[in-house]
């Protein structure tokens, strides 16, 4: 494989929306950093899954050459818009959906003007690659898949990138922990929700950063039930996936939380 880097990201806009908010700048700064690592790298395409791309009845990949305009969180609208500009290597995306049915899964590919990108993915694509020169492709996290079949498709984009000679850098959008406070906090002292998704998250951060795999595939079930974990923390199955179960470490940028729900940016060795 060439896999040239490997990244975990959250997906919440607060950190891009406002940055001077000191716990989302540190955030903002950490996915600033991945950015300048997955530059150094020097690949060709990001191999991106979004938590908050939603598909129902097939795996969605984006084919449209290019995405611009501005999108409003649903969510945090008050703090601003979300612009953005990607370009996508529709010739790898086509490959990624013809190849889909090595692995029993149906796909199509999404190309009409003006979809409704989600927040997640032009917040990725805003700090990882803040000029836009790298094309992306972009999946999307199909509801029905398990963690098992996100982890096939990841190794499956990941081969495809390889049988078209590609630099590939792996990115999967989402957060840690998915409790969000339910009332108006003041964001300057945002938290984690609970003492007990803050352990949880800190434990699967440590067993990233020292690559134990095993232990992961036995607690993630426990994490995503317990802490609530984003999509079940299927974006992580993703990066495992794309890297044929198998990295050697890992570097936490910055973990922290975003209105309580866990985020952590992590670059993964490989």
């Amino acid at each position: 494989m060439t896999i040239v880097a490997a990244f975990l990201v959250p997906g919440s806009p607060l950190p891009r929306l406002k940055p001077d908010n000191i716990p989302w700048g540190r955030i903002a700064a950490g996915c600033q950093r991945a950015g300048r690592a997955l530059a150094a790298a020097r690949p060709d395409v990001i191999l991106m899954y979004s938590s908050q791309w939603f598909a129902v009845l097939d795996e969605l990949w984006q084919t449209r050459p290019r995405l611009a305009g501005v999108h409003v969180d649903e969510n945090w609208y008050e703090y601003g818009d979300l612009p953005y500009d990607i370009k996508v290597d529709t010739e790898l995306a086509h490959a990624c959906v013809a190849a889909t049915r090595r692995i029993g899964v149906a796909s199509r590919g999404v190309n009409y003007d003006g979809f409704p990108l989600d927040s997640g993915s032009i917040v990725a694509s805003h700090f990882l690659n803040p000029e836009g020169a790298l094309p992306l492709v972009m999946a999307a996290n199909n509801l029905y898949h398990s963690a098992e079949t996100t982890e096939r498709l990841g190794r499956m984009a990941a081969e495809v990138a390889h049988e078209q000679g590609r630099r590939v850098a792996i990115v999967g959008v989402g957060g840690l922990s998915g409790s969000i406070f339910r009332e108006e906090i003041d964001i300057r002292s945002d938290r984690i929700a609970s003492h007990e998704d803050d352990r949880w998250n800190r434990r699967i951060l440590d067993l990233v950063e020292r690559a134990d795999v095993a232990a992961l595939r036995t607690e993630l079930p426990q994490f995503a039930k317990e802490a609530r974990a984003d999509m079940g923390f299927k974006h992580f199955y993703w990066i495992l996936g794309a890297l044929q179960g198998k990295f050697y470490g890992a570097r936490t940028h910055a973990y922290g939380p975003v209105y309580g729900s866990g985020a952590a940016v992590v670059e993964f060795t490989i």
